[in-house]
């Protein structure tokens, strides 16, 4: 069995070997000025380049290279138009004063990269494809609430809400929500949509780049986009590199000075420092809303179930025991969040909300799960009867012995994590077998080919990962209600990963989306947080700083938490 220093070392010649061929292109381009090659390192490879049919960020990021939404976020937080030509409010007319609609305005002469017209009905279409339930969409929640979206005339699209909603700025809003090519994918919509390995593998884009080639869980290579608005990027290539591991990527840009760019950075910070003394590049970081969290599936994971494996059927495939909640009370009581923060370092903050920003959503009435109570813990599940009655160590709950299997994906901190955790429960009577699934298979595998490691499918009894509600939570909040469950009827796509439905909950977020921006919202925001922190269900571990490292040479990057990293790369230079 390979040890993970050997793993880190081959995964360092699978990436030095790789760069050769960039390196000598970018040696010919300092020479003749010719050819500009910048090289990005994602060790969670992408599957796709978009964010429709996968619920990944390196998905989202290697489409964000060549697709464009309405309006980015920047590194603050603030709205900024993309393809739309200002930002609407209800002071210039563009949202409604009935907070009914929100009009866009699309920019003069957008072109898409073959050269054909991009136009309002792209917009329309984009929306007809994410909320056909058959396309298996992964961000149909961005729509929650949109009753239509029509086309006004060739640059004016308008976007209809079945009720006053005061924050508009959620569909076709940030890198997860770009607009698509009706025409490219008028084939496309429906139970077609998986099929459409062409379309899907290389969409046409409105951005500064667009996509060559593209080699699943490989490489995205990208050219400049002759058909772009904007002044020419720097850049005629942009590579993607996909693949290895998150130190190997991190010694590449900070070591070696071997690759431009290194994303999500989940190495030991002292070691990151340790590398950035070689004075190649710059490690660079920002808080927001991501939370890494552990996810207790609420359906029963048993292979003997066949195709109902961790299906909800209408609430008659329950856990054998994680839907009790003393038990998933005690499983977060005995975590130590301090000794998982540590594992991070600056980039880790101890966490008890799910939401975890901007400041003014954070609850701040659970920090009592800031202090580890391994005997607390025991003594709950003793309270109620989950006891070990036949001594070997493990509890049984209505005489299903409290065993578990725990998955993440692939990555050096991730395992540090689960082998704590993995100890800690074991104090409080719970055995855990730890799994773990390559990154690019785990977050953007297809559901159906890749069940096993897809965290969508969710074949286990918990999972960890990190995700966020963004600037506005609402969407991060209506992905735990009911009508989200994943399951086959929505090909996976639903949002509700651990298949909870609490109807109170439900009940509880109606009044979210009609509330105007202001101190009743956030009260709104901070008590549906606190009904999720209470249920247990997902058990917050730390708030999770965003890390990432480009050479020193590498100008014009504004690191964005907010959206993708990779949101201005049109402005990178060196």
């Amino acid at each position: 069995m390979e040890t993970y220093s050997s793993l880190v070392r081959l995964a360092m010649r699978r990436f030095s070997v790789a760069l050769l061929p960039l390196l000598v292109l970018a040696t010919l381009g300092a020479c003749g000025g010719e050819q500009r090659v910048l090289t990005i390192l994602y060790w969670q490879a992408p599957t796709l380049p978009g964010p429709y049919l996968s619920g990944g960020f390196k998905d989202r990021d290697a489409g964000a290279i060549t697709l464009e939404p309405l309006a980015h976020y920047d590194p603050d937080g603030s709205l900024v138009p993309a393809l739309a030509q200002e930002i609407p409010t209800v002071e210039n007319g563009g949202v409604a004063g009935d907070l009914r609609s929100i009009t866009w305005k699309l920019q003069d002469g957008l072109k898409w990269s073959d050269g054909s017209d991009m136009t309002a009905e792209d917009v329309v279409f984009t929306w007809r494809y994410c909320t056909d339930e058959e396309t298996g969409c992964t961000a149909r929640d961005i729509f929650v609430g949109v009753s239509s979206v029509e086309a006004l005339d060739e640059r004016t699209v308008r976007i209809n809400f079945d009720s006053p909603t005061p924050y508009p700025y959620l569909a076709f809003v940030g890198a997860g929500s770009p607009i698509i090519s009706g025409e490219q994918f008028k084939d496309c919509v429906g139970a077609a949509a998986s099929d459409c390995v062409d379309e899907n593998t290389a969409p046409l884009g409105t951005g500064p780049y667009r996509i060559v080639s593209f080699v699943a869980d490989q490489e995205a290579v990208y050219e400049r986009n002759p058909h772009y608005r904007g002044e020419k990027p720097y850049f005629n290539r942009v590579v993607l590199k996909g693949g290895g591991e998150a130190e190997a990527a991190a010694r590449a840009v900070l070591e070696r000075g071997e690759a431009d760019y290194a994303w999500n950075l989940q190495v030991e910070p002292g070691l990151l420092v340790e590398l950035e003394d070689h004075g190649h590049g710059t490690v660079v970081s920002a808080f927001s809303d991501l939370v890494e969290r552990i996810v207790l599936n609420q359906t029963n994971p048993d292979p003997a179930l066949g195709d109902d494996r961790s299906e909800y059927l209408d609430g008659a495939n329950s856990h054998p025991f994680l839907t009790y909640q003393p038990i998933r009370q005690a499983m977060s009581m005995a975590v130590d969040r301090g000794q998982i923060a540590d594992l991070y370092g600056f980039a880790g903050r101890s966490k008890c909300d799910l939401v975890a920003g901007p400041a003014h959503y954070v609850s701040g009435r659970n920090g009592e799960c800031l202090t580890q109570d391994i005997d607390g813990a025991n003594a709950l599940l003793d309270h109620h009867n989950v006891v070990d009655s036949d001594g070997d160590g493990i509890r049984e709950y209505q005489g299903a012995p409290l065993r578990i299997v725990y998955m993440t994906s692939t990555n050096a901190i991730r395992q540090e994590t689960q082998a704590l955790v993995s100890r800690w429960w074991r104090q409080i009577g719970i055995e855990t077998e730890l799994v773990d699934f390559e990154a690019s298979v785990y977050f953007g595998g297809d559901p159906i080919e890749h069940a096993e490691a897809s965290y969508r499918r969710f074949f286990a009894d918990a999972q960890m990962y990190t995700t966020g509600g963004g600037i506005e939570p609402q969407i991060h909040l209506s992905e735990q209600l009911c009508s989200q469950i994943a399951g086959r009827d929505n090909r996976w796509a639903g949002a509700n990963i651990a298949r909870a439905c609490d109807p109170a909950y439900d009940a509880a977020f109606q009044e979210l989306p009609s509330l105007p921006i202001g101190a009743e919202r956030e009260a709104a925001v901070k008590r549906l947080n606190d009904i999720l922190v209470r249920s247990y269900v997902q058990i917050p571990l730390v708030s999770r700083g965003v890390v990432s490292a480009h050479l020193n040479t590498l100008k014009g990057i504004r690191f964005n938490a907010w959206d993708s990293e990779l949101w201005n790369i049109a402005e990178w230079r060196r």
